[in-house]
């Protein structure tokens, strides 16, 4: 799960616009003390810093993968944190803006369902994970159809 939160930290600095926007020293600041609290297993202070860059990230637009990827961080330091009521919202938000930018079977889109699903199945929500786990699991298959690797026998 480390691995997908510091892609999606970093996907969203490599999609960004190559033009300097008010605020990214701020919001590059907020990501990597959010990051690196992550590492050390801090996740208040993890949590902090996310949502201190979220507020950086508003700025850039919600058209800007740092806005999605900014909540998406937030709301799975949320679900770590056994904060399932903060984090099922900013999940939906995660995913209403990836699917419009990205499409319903981006990896992204599903990497973000398998996150919401995790945190139902934590809290024993079978009946609300379930779905996410499916949509997921389509997503990543298109994602990886055609793969003579092993990726899509993986994944299904």
């Amino acid at each position: 799960m480390r691995r997908a939160l510091l892609l999606f930290a970093f996907a969203g600095a490599l999609l960004a616009p190559a033009t300097a926007i008010a605020g990214e020293a701020e919001w590059q600041a907020h990501v990597k003390l959010g990051m690196a609290a992550y590492q050390r297993g801090d996740y208040r202070t993890a949590s902090t810093n996310f949502a201190a860059a979220l507020k950086e990230a508003e700025a850039f637009g919600e058209a800007d993968p740092r806005f999605a990827t900014t909540i998406n961080n937030l709301a799975f330091m949320l679900k770590e944190q056994g904060r399932y009521a903060e984090a099922e919202p900013l999940y939906r938000r995660t995913l209403s803006i990836y699917e419009k930018a990205l499409g319903p079977d981006h990896p992204s889109v599903g990497t973000t369902l398998w996150h919401q699903a995790s945190a139902y199945a934590r809290q024993r929500r079978w009946s609300g994970g379930l779905p996410l786990i499916r949509r997921a699991t389509r997503a990543m298959a298109t994602r990886f159809a055609g793969r003579e690797d092993g990726a899509r026998t993986a994944v299904l």
